[in-house]
């Protein structure tokens, strides 16, 4: 591939977003929009921005602190869920600010919010009114319980649908206690899910020059990945609704203490189960019928894990991992952040990237994750730190809209911007 072949600019050079978005799910769906190269507007009010922004544990001159103690200080969450964003402001609760909005739509092809149902509509910016304005936009909005049903408007953030989805009531151990994953699943499931449903849309309108509504549940998302395990049929084969660290259709599919910890390690086949079998010294066991049956390893997983158990506690992790990957059987060390941040296949994947701040020099590094699809001919990923509050008011504005000089002054002296 030549250089003259590839472009740094992203698969949607050209696109454009608009982002009404808070917190995770909308901020994590235009953040990964962004990485594919599209120009994302964040719109926020002229006081006050997304709630991470000023929200701890903050990232400035100073370091990493749970208070803030420079104006300049911002939330560390927001700068890296809205690195290659722009921002501006204003206030769409005046007719001028609306009109300012309407003059966006128009020149913009997605609108993405993540605001309850109901509030879009009282804001005059819910689909039907947009598409009125430009009836090419393509509008993603992206709630707890989704825009329609009984539930709709319930208040929801991540915990209450991991709760409500079932996928804390299989989280856990067998006969404990149910319990959340360690990071807001629901939240980042949405957003990408979002993302595929905007490039369909988009897609779509390349072809019909119509846009769309397009309508993501954070409750439809995880459930669309917690019933892919056949748990009403669980009770039938005896199985606990918490299976801990297991996936109940393979065995062994589970985590094993080491002599100096525990590694993950399975077998979804037969011929995984006999590369295992080969790696622990034990084919003496393929000449038991029963061993090579997946059925009975499942329903008899305890005896499954205490022989492999048996072999993993007398290694460390790496002489267990070594012969594991050696005798080509899926395995991985349990890493901590620690661990994560020494991967060096991290940073070959350029997946370890350093969060930048708008207007100060760092002298902490704290690390985000890079952008994770990998584009042959037009990756762009995260190439701009998250912009401070209103950072392009001028440049869309005065740019885009071609609003002078003195109506700029005169709509942020009236707080409009």
């Amino acid at each position: 591939m030549t250089e003259s072949q590839t472009t740094k600019q992203g698969a949607l050079q050209g696109i454009r977003v608009l982002d009404l978005t808070r917190f995770y799910s909308g901020p994590f769906a235009t953040l990964m929009l962004a990485g594919f190269g599209a120009e994302v507007i964040r719109i926020d009010g002229p006081e006050q921005g997304d709630p991470t922004m000023t929200g701890p544990p903050f990232l400035g001159k100073d370091g990493v602190s749970l208070d803030r103690r420079h104006d300049s200080d911002l939330g560390l969450a927001y700068l890296k869920r809205c690195r290659d964003k722009k921002s501006i402001t204003l206030n769409m609760r005046t007719p001028e600010g609306m009109e300012l909005f309407h003059a966006l739509l128009r020149k913009s092809d997605i609108l993405v919010e993540n605001l309850r149902p109901g509030a879009a509509e009282r804001l005059g910016i819910d689909y039907e009114t947009n598409r009125q304005v430009n009836p090419a936009i393509i509008h993603c909005a992206l709630t707890g319980y989704g825009s329609t049903g009984a539930d709709r408007r319930l208040k929801a953030y991540d915990l209450m649908i991991q709760a409500a989805a079932g996928l804390m009531s299989i989280t856990g151990a067998p006969g404990g206690g149910p319990s959340k994953a360690g990071t807001a699943l629901a939240d980042g499931i949405t957003g990408a899910f979002a993302v595929s449903g905007i490039l369909a849309a988009l897609t779509e309108q390349r072809i019909s020059g119509q846009g769309q509504f397009v309508d993501v549940s954070m409750a439809d998302c995880m459930l669309s990945l917690v019933l892919d395990e056949p748990l009403d049929c669980y009770g039938q084969i005896g199985m606990a609704p918490r299976q801990g660290n297991r996936i109940m259709r393979f065995s062994p599919f589970n985590t094993y203490s080491t002599r100096d910890g525990a590694i993950a390690l399975g077998a979804a086949t037969n011929e995984d189960w006999l590369a295992l079998l080969r790696v622990m010294d034990r084919l003496d066991l393929v000449q038991d019928e029963k061993f090579m049956n997946t059925g009975w390893r499942v329903g008899n997983n305890a005896t499954i894990d205490a022989i492999v158990t048996e072999w993993t506690s007398l290694r460390t992790t790496a002489e267990a991992i070594d012969a594991l990957n050696r005798g080509d059987v899926a395995a991985s060390p349990i890493r901590d952040i620690d661990d994560i941040l020494a991967w060096e296949h991290l940073g070959a994947r350029d997946m370890l990237q350093a969060v930048d701040h708008p207007t100060e020099t760092l002298d902490q590094r704290v690390v985000g994750a890079g952008f994770p699809i990998k584009m042959g001919r037009t990756h762009k990923g995260y190439t701009a730190p998250a912009p401070t509050l209103g950072q392009n008011n001028e440049e869309i504005y005065g740019g885009l809209l071609g609003l002078s000089g003195r109506r700029l002054d005169d709509l942020k002296a009236r707080q409009i911007i």
